[in-house]
């Protein structure tokens, strides 16, 4: 009876069903970590740190500090510089929105006299009865605004709630990290025991790789439009450059938004030219970021081609909005030096990967038999 059914619908049927399989294991996935998300992102950004703070919590251990007080310690120093830093990008702007108020409303003056003397020739009556069609439609949806606000205080509570989450999660990363991996590895057969345990480090040495890359990237990006905003003397450089710096963490699309801000801001406070200056020094940084250090630094680090970038960054925020957006492309970074590893054909001892020196790995086979001891894991 299988002869009279022809090679190409049979093999056609069976890769189909194993289709149909692996969507809906994917979708069962997909959906748990929405349904987890509160939990699931806390801890994908805990992660995160972790892979940019292991690697001090590391150097401290091999100098003679105990785990716990150089956990300690790197927690401290991390929170008191983001601490610091905020404290001081808000006190920036609030110094600097008296002068930007000044200016938007000299700005809003030179826009009310442009239309009127300008090549439209609106008269003033019009203009007065859009901006009072503009506070009706406002106060009819204030029902709908307040409920928007009372949403907003929900997100912060969530926010905040997921801040502690993480900072706990975090804690015990840094702590007890080799416990925490030696505890996941034991559910996987023995024998392929080792091999799951080097495609983890390799893809925890892949998220560390990204991190560095990334917040370098962001470094540059936030200098050099500073620098370009301060010489045009735009208001609040400082929460702009901090704006910069965070969205770069989201490749390409944060960037974009980042540098709309500043160009917006550069319109209303200094006028067109000045945002037009802005502009061309916004997508000079981002040249130099998708030609140079993108290639140079995220490139050599995750190895990812930047369509599979921009389609993840794209899923991620379709799926889990931004959220997604920030975790897709470490995610993918993970999964494609994990399962890299995992089809490599060469056997790898688990001592012979050093996570946190990826370019300086021994051949495979040089460490000694049963030796598992290694840096940190995910």
């Amino acid at each position: 009876m299988t002869g009279l059914v022809p090679t190409g619908l049979r093999v056609s049927a069976a890769l189909a069903w194993r289709f149909l399989m692996v969507i809906a294991a994917l979708y069962v996935i997909i959906w748990l970590a929405g349904y987890f998300s509160h939990l699931m992102v806390p801890v994908a950004i805990a992660l995160l740190l972790a892979a940019l703070m292991a690697p001090g919590v590391e150097r401290l251990v091999k100098w003679g500090v105990p785990r716990a007080l150089s956990a300690a310690l790197v927690m401290v120093a991390g929170i008191g510089v983001v601490g610091g830093l905020l404290t001081f990008v808000i006190i920036q702007f609030t110094d600097g929105l008296p002068q930007l108020q000044s200016q938007v409303s000299d700005s809003l003056e030179q826009i009310r006299t442009w239309l009127t003397d300008g090549p439209l020739h609106l008269r003033d009556e019009q203009i007065t009865t859009f901006i009072d069609d503009t506070i009706d439609t406002i106060q009819e949806n204030q029902t709908a605004i307040t409920e928007g606000a009372l949403t907003t205080a929900a997100t912060i509570g969530e926010i905040l709630t997921g801040f502690l989450l993480t900072v706990f999660v975090l804690i015990f990363f840094l702590y007890d990290g080799p416990g925490i991996w030696k505890f996941v590895t034991r559910s996987v057969p023995s024998r392929v025991r080792d091999r799951v345990d080097v495609a983890g480090r390799r893809g925890f040495g892949a998220l560390v790789s990204y991190v560095r890359a990334t917040a370098a990237v962001a470094l540059v990006d936030a200098v050099g439009i500073g620098i370009g905003l301060a010489i045009l003397q735009v208001p609040l450089v400082i929460p702009l450059s901090a704006l910069v710096f965070l969205s770069a963490f989201v490749p390409i699309i944060g960037a974009v938004i980042a540098g709309t801000v500043a160009v917006l801001i550069a319109l209303v406070a200094n006028g067109f030219i000045a945002a037009l200056v802005v502009l061309a020094i916004v997508i000079g940084v981002m040249q130099l970021e998708s030609h140079v250090l993108q290639p140079w630094l995220l490139g050599r680090a995750v190895r990812l081609h930047p369509l599979a970038v921009v389609l993840a960054i794209t899923a991620g925020l379709l799926s889990a909005g931004i959220a997604g957006a920030l975790l897709s492309v470490p995610l993918l970074a993970v999964l494609n030096a994990g399962i890299k590893s995992l089809v490599n054909d060469d056997v790898v001892e688990p001592a012979d990967i050093d996570v946190l020196n990826q370019d300086e790995q021994p051949p495979p086979g040089a460490g000694k038999e049963g030796d598992t001891k290694a840096d940190w894991q995910p």
